[in-house]
């Protein structure tokens, strides 16, 4: 409870607040340069702000609280809207502070049991105004997160539209790319990359990352994968864009065929995905669409790659699961090395006469000749797919 002197010192001082709020704002525009050359906080602004905080901070002294008011909490949102560095805040209501010491102690000479009130009252004066600044601040830091959260929203849902695409003249789309600094035309490429997990990002900083090496990009997390627009150049190519994302995935990561205009992204965003789909699962590499027309066919079909799997490779795959993963990999082997037995024998650390044996068995299993030019696409096409089954991931290394 407010001692009595103290409590008419701080009404007196309420009865010429106007005067004591613009002295402080000349002191504070003089103690601290960014109010009085930057020109960020107007100077009605800062006397308004002053004003309310001088009154707020009197009536509480003259033990007449204002509830509902909080004139700290709104000069800590307002200024950071306006920009304002937190520590220029403080410094100004440390000013503050010890201006309202100064004319308290001054509205007070000569009395002395207001003066001795005043002694005994100082730390509740000072934990006022510490209240105040921590009230400012808490504000501030809210205020911050909040416009933060905005942006982020607001730069997701610029993305969103050129994944999407715009109905009607197309006038958002342009605003999407102007928000986030892209060009309307060029050379672009979209990359989808596997999530670890829901709304976590695949490729963490992935913008700062790639735009030290000269690439502008524009990403989003969706619940799935981590998706981006990013712009190709001269001396950041489609190739040196894959290398960069392939050294910084952690998991399978696909990427469209180049276009030349945003409009048409959405489209590019199918090609992505279906590349990241129809990547290895346990891998990090590039699967550029353009480069790989079995894997993305079979990725946007899985049901019936899975069925063109089990038609042509089935007796295969009802072997006994030790002995179909050596006649799978040996054949996985056999077409990695373009047919050349010698090599696929190398490959698989076994006589070369083991794989011709092994190849047979295939042969004779599937009813597919490796030496016509269809048993051999089926069998291709069916191994790719059978690639992608659980259980029947390709491990070529095993003999």
């Amino acid at each position: 409870m407010t001692p009595e002197p103290v409590a008419v010192i701080g009404q007196r001082l309420l009865g010429r607040v106007d005067d004591l709020a613009t002295e402080l704002t000349g002191l504070i525009r003089g103690a601290e340069p960014f109010y009085g050359t930057a020109g960020v906080v107007p100077p009605e602004d800062l006397y308004g702000s002053v004003l309310d905080n001088l009154v707020h901070i009197l009536s509480q002294l003259a033990g007449r609280p204002m509830p509902g008011r909080e004139p700290p909490r709104d000069t800590g949102r307002r200024r950071a809207d306006q920009g304002v560095p937190l520590p220029v805040i403080l410094h100004a209501y440390r000013v503050a502070g010890k201006f309202i010491w100064s004319v308290i102690l001054a509205e007070a000479a000569g009395d002395e049991v207001a003066t001795a009130a005043l002694l005994e009252a100082g730390s509740e004066l000072w934990l006022i105004i510490d209240d105040r600044s921590g009230a400012v601040t808490d504000a501030y830091r809210d205020a911050v997160v909040e416009r933060a959260r905005s942006d982020t929203q607001t730069r997701n849902a610029m993305v969103d539209v050129l994944l999407r695409g715009e109905a009607g003249d197309g006038s958002r789309l342009w605003e999407a790319a102007a928000t986030l600094r892209l060009p309307h035309h060029g050379e672009f490429v979209v990359a989808a990359a596997r999530t670890n997990g829901l709304g976590v990002a695949a490729i963490p900083r992935v913008e700062e990352t790639l735009l030290r090496c000269g690439v502008a990009s524009a990403w989003r997390v969706e619940a799935d994968a981590h998706v981006g627009v990013l712009v190709l150049t001269p001396r950041a190519g489609i190739d040196q864009v894959c290398d960069h994302l392939a050294a910084r995935a952690a998991g399978p990561l696909g990427v469209s065929a180049p276009y030349a205009s945003l409009e048409l992204t959405p489209t590019a965003l199918r090609q992505a995905r279906l590349a990241c789909a129809a990547g290895d699962p346990a891998g990090h590499a590039v699967l550029r669409y353009e480069r790989a027309p079995i894997p993305i066919l079979l990725a946007s079909a899985p049901d019936a790659a899975a069925a063109v799997a089990r038609a042509i490779l089935g007796p295969v795959l009802d072997l006994p699961e030790a002995d179909a993963a050596v006649l799978l990999d040996t054949l996985r082997a056999w077409f990695a090395e373009r047919g050349a037995t010698s090599a696929a024998a190398a490959r698989l650390h076994v006589h070369r006469n083991t794989v011709r044996y092994r190849l047979r068995r295939v042969e004779e299993l599937t009813g597919r000749d490796l030496a016509e030019p269809a048993g051999i696409a089926e069998l291709h096409l069916a191994l790719e797919a059978t690639s992608r089954l659980p259980g029947h991931e390709p491990t070529s290394d095993r003999p």
